[in-house]
């Protein structure tokens, strides 16, 4: 049994978390981009009446909620700024502060998890911010905001504790992705 077109971008913004250009779903999905127009038509008409919209913006697409929902999102949003953060949001705050500079991808790796939900909720507590990489402008990369800085008590990274061997595992670990990414 196949899965249609529409299922396959639907789970894969999921996945995401994050906006997606439409010329690249198209490649990750091997279509042309008038098929993806066609089957993001078809997606938008099977989530009406559901809890998800496709939002659009430019040429990108990301999977939002109703409108419907935002007051009970918001309020739930505000419980999650108000408690304290897990140890999973801790361990992925961790990396961003030690690199100063991360993606989605890398944390992915190091953490050997998807972190998109922890990285939503870091940045709406204003933990974190997200900027484009110098070095690639379709990716983004996240660092801790000043006001993260100034809340611990440190006015540069480098006073961190153990920064220097800290940054020096983290740095190993993306080099083996990197490497073994090299030999797939």
């Amino acid at each position: 049994m196949s899965i249609e077109l529409e299922a396959k971008i639907e789970g894969l913004l999921f996945y995401k978390g994050e906006d997606v250009e439409v010329k690249k779903l198209a490649e990750l999905l091997k279509v042309s981009v008038e098929e993806m127009e066609e089957a993001l038509k078809k997606l938008e008409q099977s989530l009406t009446g559901r809890g998800l919209v496709l939002v659009r913006k430019d040429d990108s697409v990301v999977l939002g909620i109703t409108s419907e929902l935002s007051s009970l999102i918001e309020s739930i949003r505000k419980d999650e700024i108000t408690k304290e953060l897990t140890k999973s949001s801790l361990e992925t705050l961790s990396i961003i502060l030690y690199k100063n500079g991360v993606s989605r991808s890398e944390i992915d790796y190091i953490r050997g998890v998807n972190s998109s939900f922890i990285l939503r909720n870091l940045l709406v507590r204003g933990l974190i911010e997200k900027i484009t990489d110098p070095k690639d402008s379709r990716r983004f990369l996240y660092r801790p905001t000043f006001d993260t800085l100034s809340f611990m008590g440190i006015t540069s990274i480098k006073e961190l504790p153990n920064y220097d061997e800290v940054l020096a595992q983290l740095q190993e670990v993306i080099k083996q992705e990197e490497n073994h990414d090299q030999l797939s």
